[in-house]
Parts: C-alpha cells; sequence; structure tokens
C-alpha cells in the first residue's frame, strides 16, 4: 500500500515490529528513534517500552512495573531517553542502557499549577533545556535547565492566545520556536522560548503530536481523528491519509498518538485507543 502525494510517498510496511514469544504490547502510545535508527514503542501493558532494529527486529525491553500510565516519549541527541508517565506526574530519563538518571516532578503526586498534573511529553533546545507539556491536568508549558531546575513556566486554561484546553505534547523547531499541540482547541501554538506567542496553525483534526524534519522544511502531524498528515511550516498540507476510522492496512483503527520519522525518512505511527499499532510507512525515493 502507497500512501501520500509527490516527493513524500510512502509504502506501508504490515507487519513490523514483533516481539519475542509472540507478546503484546498492549495500547501503543508513543514512538521515537535514536541516532542509529533504532525504534523506541511506548506502550500501556505489560511490555512498556521495547526496542527494535528498523527492519522490526527485537533488541531489548525495559521499564517493566516502573510505569503507571505513558504517555509521550523523547530521546535527545545523545540518545537519552525521556517518558512522561501522567499516572504517576512524573518525567523519567533513562540513559542509552535504560538505567534511570533523572527524575523530574514527584511521582505520585500532582501538583497544580507547578510541574506536573497529569504530564505528557517534553522537547530540548540547542542549550540542554528541556520544555515539558503538563497536560490533561495543568495547562501549562515548563522549561527546566539541564541540572532539572525550573526556570519558567507558561500557559492557563482557555481558548486565548497562550491558553490551553490540553497540552498534549511540544516539540521545537530549528529555529528554536516551541510547538504546542493544543488538542482540543484543534491548533498548534507557537511561542519563542520564554513563552511569548508567535503564531498559531488552526483547522487541524485534534493535533496529538507534531515531528519535524530534520532537513526540509515540513512538519509530520499525528491527528486524533484518524489522520496523519505531512504540512509545511505554515500548515499547508503536502501529503495526508486516514481521516476516518478504518480497518484497513496502513490507515487507522485508533487515534494517531506517537509521530517520529527516522534519518532514511521513514516514518513511524503509533495508536492509542486501540492494541498493538505500530505502523511504520517506508519512505519511498523520487
Amino acid at each position: 500500500m502507497i500512501f501520500g502525494t509527490g516527493s513524500h510517498r510512502y509504502e506501508f510496511q504490515e507487519g513490523w515490529g514483533q516481539l519475542p514469544d509472540g507478546g503484546e504490547w498492549g495500547e501503543t502510545i508513543g514512538v521515537a528513534c535514536d541516532s542509529q535508527d533504532r525504534v523506541y514503542v511506548f506502550a500501556r501493558g505489560e511490555r512498556p517500552l521495547t526496542v527494535f532494529e528498523p527492519d522490526g527486529a527485537f533488541i531489548a525491553e525495559w521499564g517493566a512495573g516502573l510505569f503507571e500510565s505513558p504517555h509521550g516519549i523523547y530521546i535527545d541527541p545523545d540518545d537519552c531517553v525521556y517518558c512522561a508517565d501522567m499516572g504517576v506526574h512524573a518525567l523519567f530519563k533513562f540513559d542509552p542502557n535504560g538505567r534511570l538518571v533523572q527524575t523530574l516532578g514527584t511521582p505520585g503526586t500532582p501538583n497544580d499549577g507547578k510541574p506536573f498534573h497529569m504530564v505528557t511529553d517534553c522537547a530540548m533546545n540547542a542549550d540542554g533545556d528541556l520544555f515539558v507539556s503538563d497536560g490533561y491536568g495543568n495547562r501549562r508549558v515548563h522549561r527546566f535547565s539541564p541540572s532539572g531546575e525550573l526556570l519558567h513556566s507558561w500557559g492557563e486554561d482557555g481558548e486565548g492566545r497562550g491558553q490551553f484546553r490540553l497540552v498534549h505534547n511540544v516539540r521545537i523547531d530549528r529555529e528554536g520556536h516551541v510547538w504546542v499541540c493544543d488538542r482540543p482547541n484543534r491548533r498548534i501554538q507557537i511561542f519563542d522560548q520564554d513563552g511569548n506567542y508567535l503564531r498559531e496553525i488552526g483547522g487541524l483534526a485534534q493535533p496529538d503530536t507534531v515531528f519535524f524534519d530534520p532537513v526540509e522544511d515540513v512538519f509530520y502531524l499525528a491527528e486524533l481523528e484518524f489522520r496523519v498528515s505531512v504540512r509545511s511550516l505554515d500548515g499547508e498540507v503536502i501529503a495526508q491519509w486516514g481521516g476516518e476510522k478504518s480497518d484497513r492496512p496502513g490507515e487507522f483503527s485508533g487515534w494517531p498518538h506517537g509521530i517520529w520519522v527516522d534519518s532514511q525518512g521513514s516514518l513511524y505511527v503509533t495508536q492509542a485507543r486501540t492494541q498493538n499499532k505500530v505502523q511504520k510507512y517506508r519512505r519511498l525515493k523520487q
């Protein structure tokens, strides 16, 4: 099956990623790739974090018993892995070998206005500062120093500029702008790193997660309403598929929730509100 158009055409890789012993992920909630294009799948189930080769061969798993309600996953340039657990209101940082090296937030304790209350995801800027989307409970974005010191926070409940109904995901583009998926408001709001509003892209199908191409001026978007989009940085659609619930190969029976692109341009999507859905789309050469 081929999806997309023009220079963004993808071949769906049916059956990608098999757990050993016929195991299951459960609800696959997030996905990220490291510098070697190894694929990390974050899931709500007995195997919360599993690692695969680009061809889908199983490598490793870790995190059993640590997480309550996994949400977003992010991998930094040093291949450290950040896992947001909205169930325990904490963000966990692991080294490339899966060793826990830092915890932000107080596990098990929700904090109104302060980090965290149902935290959702994070992203790092060029200086190593971490921006965290805090998420279902607080409707805020927090900025931390590399050592974990809280530097700044912004956001409140609402529909205006700098207000959010749900801070579902945060990413930083090549210009250093902070993009925040404001899902129920059907938009992405874009800020400078001090939290000053710059602009927004609206009319989206409830944006779950955004990912920026490292070379091209495009972003990839997982949207709750059964859709994946490739768009220009101004929001114009370049390629798009889905849009309705479907069991057809390569389409979406659950909510497209996590999205990442590897160094070869292959696209990975995980789905919430369904089971065992990790989809790979191999980008076709022109």
